[in-house]
This record gives structure tokens, C-alpha cells and sequence, in this order.
């Protein structure tokens, strides 16, 4: 994996001067690459690439970038990977392409110069974004792969459209100006996270999963002008499309043949995320998905799999010893570190950097711990990323399958039990239940954010009040004002839990779980791979009858019946956890006097996006120990926290190791 950048000047620019900018844009994604920065430019066509390089297949100089084509007709900066790169390769030479070395970026240019650009698209395994130069009809060329695992950035500017993988890059380029999208702080703010379809400077996008843009530079001035260049985006692969017709040609068959299905097409994913020319292994959190994984790269190995996980003891689920268990179970050269509660938050001031917009799931704590932990020893993890999105791992997605029960409720019960469940969840607001000697499990489900939140779904008057409020964020905003809906394509989906699972695998995955991941493996220079995201993988779980996902009270019912043939039920049988992090506890104690000074700075903010007076009124009732306020005040932290670094302007860590190329 990598970092990518890039200019397209539009034909009106006073000067090409601006096309220098592409060393410090290269610079600015150096954790990206840590092993090489080049870039190429051609200043009468007035467009530059950069590409800062992590080798992980072809490490010698033959699979350097930006990369040309065999005819000179294209130029590439990527980032990511093709699994099936080996495959293409062979049908290629078939053809009478040639090679220099054995990267896949060689084969994506071959691909593309065979098939032509979306033919050829559809035909890879991976994922990615890149910037392709077209010579010959001086185009530019966007793509970003199907689930949106790695980022694409772009930036329409008065004189050019810049793009990155990160926007550290678009900020280092002087025709950047940036500017708060108050829509993307009100949706961050609410849920967490900004969405995919928005991006926390106004006029930047991110380009969707799936998607590709070609601009000419005239057809970049004359969209610009009409501030159509995003419209100008088309989809060469729709999830929603996917969800859609694989709803309506449902899979039939026995479940010993949908389990052998499951299990030819992980095997495969697997296999074909484990070619690399550099060490690799996994995370391993002793859950089902990553337990999967994990497994199914053993017994496709060798030699023991590297695994890793870390753990730090303080109010909350310490999952080392489960996946110590199944480690030693499959027989993976296990590394567990255990670490302080006060290591853990070390490493906050670090995380609005790395994330280059606001996030607030405190998840991404111990993923980039994990990840940082996995560097030491291997270049590539693999991850059980994408387990609950397909195949039905949330509590809402067993809430939405237990509706029709719901129903048959008289709607005065479901009141009176709403009420009663509200009654306790204010207990908890007061650590009632923390003065007893209940299991961290019992304590963390008689959070009271948690019952509120099934308060408010018992209480639901019908069948798309339940939907929205399952699909809705359980952290309430301390803006001043309502986020803007979605605008991303929802298909026609007739039953609750494929519309829920079509909202978070649209939404939830790659505006939260893919950034987290992307952000936490790149800061540390580690690639992370999910083979539970595979097209094949995802396509064929929306054919699945929704008894193969939710049955007996459990989720994810057919990956489970999957890894019972490699590990024992009773390692892996047990209530979904996570990962959970303490930061209502940290807010009180070591994180007071960092919160206190982030708050009395927002005091002098004039942008009006917070509700100062609510944000002082939670914190107090925090520190005073009325109410857990954590989920709100985190997100509202994390805002402050990045805003503060924002503000700085960006400063490359180190000068670019440049190698310059010739036009063409």
C-alpha cells in the first residue's frame, strides 16, 4: 500500500508553477510509504503524480512509481493491491504483453491498455484508488475499488483539481483553500464519523466506492464553472445493484451447501490476500470473524501465521485470553502485549493526524496499538474487518430479525417495558450498578446509553420508526443544528434487516470501519487486508435467506458454521464483546485536564457549529458523576482535537526523496 497524489492544471492557469507542489503533497503521505517517494510530472500537458511507496510485492526498482506503460500512452500513481494480478498477468502474455518486473501495478496498465479502463476494472480483485494519465487523449482518470477499503480525495480548485490519499496532500497545495463543511461537522458530531459522501472541507469529495471520474482539463474548467465536476463521477460497480438483485435471487440450498460455499470462497479470499514478498500475518481478537480468518490462513500455510493482539485491563473486555486460545488452538506464533490503561492514552494526541478528519470511535485506540504492535514484526495483517456488515454481527441487525416478535406485542406493553427499561438506564446514570459486583459483560450491557437506546426501540410505533431509529446514531449532537440526510443510492429493499444491512455496509463500513482500519495500519506503515470484503464474498451474502445470518438468537449463524470445522465451539460460542474502551472513566480522571482545556478553547470559537452551552452542561454533569455523557463528549472532543491541529498549517516530517521523470 501506498500514499498517491496528484495535479491536473486547467487550461486557464496563469502558470505551471503550481504543478511544483507535487513533491510537498508526496512528502505530506510519507507513513504511506515509507520505503520510496518519486514523482512525475509533464509540464505542457500540465499534470504531476506523486507516490510515496510501501514494497510489499516487487520489492526492487522495477515496481517503483509513478509507472508507464509499455506504448508510453499511460502513467499511474496506486495505491493498494490486486490479488488476482497473477492470474491477469498470465492472460495478458497470452495476448503479447510483456513484463519488466512482477508487480501488479505493471499488470493494471496492461489490463487497462488490453480491456480499456472500465472492462478492465471489472476484471480486478483488490483493493485501490489510483490516478491514471491518458497521453494520448490527455484524460485523467480516477478509480477507487468496489468496497472503498483504500481513500481517494479530490479537490476542485480555482486552477487546477488536485487529488490524494489523504488530504494532508490536498493542503499542501497552494490553490487549496480550506474551509469548514458545517454539514460534515453536524453529521461528525452525530454520529462519530464523517460520512463518505462528504468531507469535513467544504468542495472537497471523496470519489465512492466503485466509482471512477475522467476529467480533460477543458472538461475540468467547464465543470468547475458550473460546479458539476462531481457530478461527472459514474459507478462501474453498484453495492446497491448488488443488494437488489441479490435479494431477489436468493440461494437455494441445504445448509452444509451454503457452509461449503462460504468456505470455497474464504479459502480463496484468503488465499489470495496472503501473496506478498514481504512477512504478513493477522490480527486476532479471538472473535468469530477474525478467529475465521486467522484459520483459514493456517491451514493454508506453510508454517505457522503470525497473529497479534494486545490488551490492557481497565473497565472493560480483556479478549487476549480468547484469542490466546484460539492461537494456540490453530497453531499461529502467537505475540500478545499487554499495555497500561496510561499507554493506551498516550497515544490520543496522535489521533486526529492520523486521521486527517474528525473521528470519534474510540476503537481506533487500540487498532492503531494493534497495528503498530503487527509492524514490528510483518508488513502486511490481515483483518476479520467487514464479518458483522455481511453477514449480521449487530445487535440491530438480531433486533430487526426478532421485529415480527415485536409486533405481536400490544403496543401498551411495549410501552410499559420501554418505560421500565428507561427507569433502570437512569439508575445508571448515577453508577448504581457500578457499586455492584457484576461481571464487566453485565456491566457493560446495563450501560446506560445502551438501555435508553432499547428504550427508544421498544417504544417504536411501527415498522420505519424501528428502522430509523436502529439506523440512527445512539450519540445525540452537540451542535447547534440538524445534519443533512444521506445522498447516497438506497435500493428497494422490502425487509428491515436488509435495509439495515444495506445502511451500514453503504455507510457505517466505509465512513467508519475502512477509515479506522486505512488510517491506523498507514500511520504505522502496515497494510491491512480484509478477506471478508471479496466482491465474490459480498455478493454472495446478499443471495443468503436471512435464517443463514440470524438463527437461534445468534448472528452471523453461517460464518459461525464455517469456523465450528476448524475451531472448537466452545473457544468461540460466547457474547460479541469488542473492544471497549473505558474513556467515560479516562474523562473523569486522566483526561479531565485535556478535556477542560479543549472546552475552555472552544469558548473562543465563533463558527457557531457547537452548542456551547450544552457542551459545558454535559461535561459538568459528566465530571460530577450525573450521567455518562461520554459518547457525546468524546465526539465533540475529537472535533475540538483535530480542529486544533487543522489549524496548524501542514509541514512535511521529512524532505521527499525525489526522482524525477520526463514527460511524455
Amino acid at each position: 500500500m501506498c500514499g498517491i497524489a496528484g495535479i491536473l492544471l486547467a487550461p486557464d492557469s496563469p502558470s505551471t508553477r503550481p504543478l511544483a507542489a507535487i513533491a510537498q503533497m508526496t512528502t505530506a503521505l510519507c507513513h504511506r510509504g515509507p520505503d520510496g517517494e518519486s514523482f512525475w510530472k509533464d509540464v505542457e500537458a500540465g499534470v504531476a503524480f506523486g507516490h510515496s511507496r510501501l514494497a510489499v510485492v516487487d520489492l526492487s526498482e522495477t515496481g517503483a512509481q509513478p509507472m508507464r506503460s509499455d506504448s508510453g500512452r499511460y502513467i499511474i500513481t496506486f495505491n493498494g493491491e490486486i490479488y488476482n494480478f497473477r492470474d491477469l498477468r498470465r492472460e495478458l502474455e497470452n495476448a503479447g504483453h510483456t513484463f519488466r518486473g512482477t508487480c501488479d501495478t505493471e499488470v493494471v496498465l496492461g489490463a487497462v491498455e488490453q480491456w480499456g479502463l472500465e472492462a478492465a476494472l471489472t476484471r480486478f480483485v483488490g483493493m485501490f484508488a489510483f490516478g491514471l494519465w491518458d497521453a494520448k487523449t490527455r484524460t485523467l482518470h480516477l478509480a477507487r475499488d468496489r468496497m472503498g477499503e483504500k481513500p481517494i480525495y479530490v479537490a476542485p480548485t480555482r486552477h487546477a483539481l488536485v487529488f490524494g490519499s489523504e488530504l494532508k496532500a490536498i493542503r499542501c497545495f497552494p490553490g487549496f483553500r480550506p474551509e469548514l463543511n458545517p454539514s460534515a461537522v453536524r453529521a461528525m458530531l452525530s454520529q462519530g464519523w464523517v460520512p463518505d459522501d462528504s468531507c469535513i472541507w467544504r468542495g472537497v469529495f471523496k470519489l465512492p466506492p466503485g466509482s471512477a471520474l475522467s476529467l480533460t482539463a477543458a472538461d475540468f474548467a467547464k465543470a468547475r464553472r458550473t460546479g458539476t465536476v462531481r457530478n461527472k463521477v459514474r459507478f462501474w460497480w453498484s453495492l446497491a445493484d448488488v443488494a437488489a438483485t441479490g435479494r431477489q435471487d436468493p440461494i437455494v440450498g441445504s445448509d452444509e451447501d451454503l457452509t461449503n460455499e462460504l468456505d470455497r470462497l474464504l479459502r480463496l479470499s484468503v488465499r489470495e490476500r496472503m501473496c506478498a514478498d514481504v512477512p504478513l500475518g493477522a490480527f486476532l481478537s479471538g472473535g468469530v470473524d477474525s478467529s475465521t480468518v486467522a484459520a483459514l490462513m493456517q491451514v493454508q500455510s506453510r508454517k505457522s501465521i503470525r497473529t497479534f493482539t494486545i490488551a490492557f485491563g481497565e473497565h472493560g473486555f480483556d479478549e487476549a485470553p480468547h484469542a490466546a486460545a484460539v492461537a494456540q488452538y490453530i497453531g499461529s506464533d502467537h505475540t500478545e502485549l499487554h499495555l497500561s490503561p496510561a499507554s493506551a492514552r498516550d497515544v490520543i494526541p496522535e489521533l486526529p493526524s492520523a486521521w486527517d478528519e474528525p473521528f470519534a470511535d474510540e476503537s481506533q485506540i487500540p487498532t492503531l496499538l494493534v497495528a503498530r504492535l503487527a509492524r514490528q514484526h510483518v508488513t502486511v495483517a490481515l483483518t476479520g474487518d467487514g464479518g458483522d456488515e455481511c453477514f449480521a454481527g449487530y445487535a440491530r441487525h438480531l433486533m430487526a430479525a426478532r421485529a415480527n416478535r415485536r409486533r405481536r406485542l400490544p403496543s401498551s406493553l411495549r410501552g410499559s417495558v420501554a418505560a421500565s427499561i428507561g427507569l433502570v438506564a437512569r439508575a445508571t446514570r448515577y453508577d448504581f450498578f457500578g457499586r455492584l459486583p457484576l461481571s464487566a459483560l453485565f456491566g457493560h450491557a446495563l450501560r446506560g446509553d445502551r438501555l435508553e437506546r432499547l428504550a427508544q426501540l421498544l417504544a417504536a410505533s411501527d415498522q420505519e420508526e424501528l428502522y430509523q431509529r436502529l439506523a440512527g446514531s445512539s450519540t445525540t449532537s452537540l451542535t447547534r443544528f440538524g445534519h443533512r440526510a444521506s445522498t447516497r443510492r438506497t435500493p428497494r429493499l422490502d425487509d428491515l434487516l436488509s435495509r439495515l444491512l444495506y445502511n451500514d455496509m453503504a455507510g457505517y463500513l466505509p465512513g467508519d470501519i475502512l477509515v479506522k482500519l486505512d488510517r491506523a495500519s498507514m500511520a504505522n506503515g502496515l497494510e491491512g487486508r480484509c478477506p471478508l470484503l471479496d466482491h465474490r464474498v459480498v455478493e454472495f451474502a446478499w443471495r443468503l435467506p436471512s435464517d443463514a445470518m440470524v438463527r437461534h438468537g445468534r448472528g452471523k449463524w453461517l460464518l459461525r458454521q464455517l469456523l465450528h470445522r476448524y475451531v472448537p465451539r466452545r473457544l468461540i460460542d460466547r457474547p460479541k464483546q469488542g473492544f471497549d474502551v473505558p474513556i467515560a472513566v479516562w474523562l473523569t480522571g486522566p483526561l479531565r485536564a485535556w478535556a477542560s482545556d479543549l472546552f475552555a478553547d472552544m469558548r473562543q470559537s465563533r463558527d457557531g457549529l457547537l452548542d456551547i452551552d450544552r457542551v459545558q452542561t454535559c461535561w459538568r454533569d459528566h465530571v460530577n458523576g450525573k450521567r455518562d455523557h461520554s459518547r457525546d463528549l468524546w465526539a465533540t472532543l475529537m472535533f475540538l482535537a483535530w480542529r486544533a491541529d487543522a489549524n496548524r498549517l501542514p509541514v512535511p516530517a521529512k524532505q521527499s526523496r525525489m526522482l524525477e521523470m520526463t514527460g511524455v
